[in-house]
């Protein structure tokens, strides 16, 4: 079993903040793939279906941000679960918009979610880092995750949300590198070639 957690704080007022958009990769991969409804349970939101075979709980802590160990401690211990079955999707300042990056333990690089659950299960567990850029003003990261994405954020945002969707199996499969790497090249247009000369007769 994979629980699959996204992050970002309840309720309208926050629903279009960057420091939201794990909870928009979620419900992105829940509808895609056809999930049961959603529902309340451990202290957050759950809804179940499968991805590659996988049984899969997708949760969004309804606890704020600041204390999203505690939804994710307690689904843990009541499916006997261990940190290398937990994936948890969250906003990334220190990557570009639209730059995707896994990586499993290490730090919390000042994401008080990712704090919160290091707190509560260890750090052994998979993180996929939603790149959402930074604002170049020193102590204003609160305010710039805590802001709306904007219309222009969109033309990168809602290709990202479904592209991760897309590739949700390579999570339940634990194939970090090929989801990273197949995110990246959908997301990339590539360059165009170069029209070939006419052909000179002679």
């Amino acid at each position: 079993m994979l629980l699959l957690v996204g992050l970002g704080n309840p309720g309208s007022k926050y629903a279009g903040n960057r420091h939201n958009i794990g909870f928009m990769a979620v419900d992105s991969i829940v509808r895609r793939h056809g999930f049961g409804p959603w529902r309340k349970r451990f202290q957050g939101e759950t809804a179940e279906g499968t991805l590659a075979g996988e049984r899969i709980l997708a949760l969004k802590p309804l606890t704020y941000m600041n204390e999203s160990g505690r939804a994710v401690g307690e689904a843990m211990r009541f499916y006997n679960l261990v940190p290398a079955d937990v994936v948890v999707l969250h906003d990334e300042i220190d990557l570009p918009p639209a730059k995707v990056r896994v990586k499993t333990g290490g730090g919390s690089a000042g994401n008080n979610g990712i704090r919160s659950i290091d707190a509560h299960i260890g750090n052994d567990y998979h993180r996929v880092r939603l790149g959402v850029g930074k604002l170049d003003v020193k102590g204003m990261a609160h305010v710039h995750v805590l802001g709306d994405f904007s219309k222009a954020d969109k033309q990168w945002l809602d290709p990202l949300i479904d592209t991760l969707a897309d590739n949700a199996d390579l999570l339940a499969k634990r194939d970090f590198a090929t989801f990273q790497n197949r995110v990246h090249l959908a997301l990339t247009p590539e360059p165009e070639k170069p029209k070939p000369g006419k052909k000179e007769t002679e």
